[in-house]
């Protein structure tokens, strides 16, 4: 039986001249097809993960490939039965992501991108190393057999980290990953900028990765930004990675702890969250703001009076005359 919805993922650097203009049209788009995400619009491009109906989808894609401007976004869809989001949010920001590498243009310069095909023939070579550019949060629940991870929290950290990789693997050829594509453009052409001769990138990073290759060899789950949290990629020979945060046995389960106050995101087994009723710890058990346990680990945030309307400039009426 086919799922009535769609989850979508994409990135595109391409130049928008006016983006505060554009986020406004776009979240019109948005709001008409009654999409539900986040969308990052900036001077370099446009990021965004959104969900809505299978039909919806479809149209906001037609449409986004119908502009000049997007015509190369490579949509990843996957099915789902609900929303992935709670709210929509359309934002102008100074990157698409994060990165604080503003002089790089990824559509002048980056590394090669590999087919998921590609990748896999490549990545077990000798002569390869094959590079997790996301954060620790991310590649602790799933990650390529072998990755090389880095210790930062956030990708505007990696270019603080290539002068320890200069020194081990300058010489090898580096094949970058990500969970959809966006982070590798800017941290292939970072690396190629700092001396290195040979650089790919996973096109469609993980999520590709999985839906046309099978997934082979990515151990654990692949960490994604909408309400699923963590999502199976391997279909050919999976297994469990990480622990749990409490009592240490395989556990991909990830949640957060029911006291609001500390939030951890971190795995936590089915035995574990129901003896621990939600929280990490028994400080946090006991903590007089926790939160309710219902056996997920996952917790709404309010809606806060939430408008779909909130930030989107409406044309003001025209003063009337009296």
């Amino acid at each position: 039986m086919n799922k009535p919805y769609n989850i979508l993922l994409y990135y595109c650097y391409t130049p928008i001249a006016d983006p505060e203009a554009f986020r406004e049209e776009h979240h019109l788009l948005c709001l008409e097809l009654n999409l539900l995400g986040r969308i990052i619009v900036s001077k370099e491009g446009l990021n965004g993960t959104v969900s809505g109906s299978a039909e919806d989808c479809a149209t906001y894609m037609a449409t986004m490939k119908a502009d000049p401007r997007f015509a190369k976004i490579d949509f990843k869809v996957d099915a789902s039965d609900i929303h992935a989001f709670a709210k929509l949010h359309v934002r102008t920001k100074a990157e698409i992501v994060h990165s604080g590498m503003l002089h790089i243009d990824p559509n002048q310069r980056t590394g090669q991108h590999l087919s998921p095909q590609e990748f896999k023939a490549m990545k077990d070579r000798e002569d390869v190393v094959v590079l997790d550019v996301r954060s620790d949060y991310e590649y602790s629940v799933g990650r390529f057999k072998n990755a090389v991870t880095l210790d930062i929290g956030n990708f505007r950290e990696f270019p603080e980290k290539v002068n320890e990789l200069k020194e081990k693997y300058k010489d090898k050829k580096i094949l970058t990953y990500c969970t959809g594509g966006i982070k590798c453009e800017k941290a292939s052409a970072f690396l190629l900028e700092q001396g290195f001769e040979n650089v790919y990138q996973l096109h469609g990073g993980i999520i590709k990765y999985g839906m046309e290759a099978g997934g082979e060899d990515f151990e654990g789950k692949c960490y994604v930004f909408d309400n699923r949290v963590a999502v199976d990629v391997n279909k050919v020979n999976p297994q469990v990675i990480s622990e749990c945060y409490v009592c240490g046995t395989k556990s991909d389960r990830m949640v957060n702890c029911a006291n609001p106050v500390c939030n951890l995101h971190v795995p936590i087994c089915e035995a574990c969250g129901w003896g621990m009723d939600g929280a990490c710890s028994p400080a946090c058990k006991e903590h007089p703001e926790k939160r309710p346990y219902n056996g997920t680990g996952y917790y709404q945030k309010e809606m806060n009076g939430y408008n779909p309307l909130k930030g989107f400039n409406r044309p003001k009426k025209a003063d009337v005359q009296v």
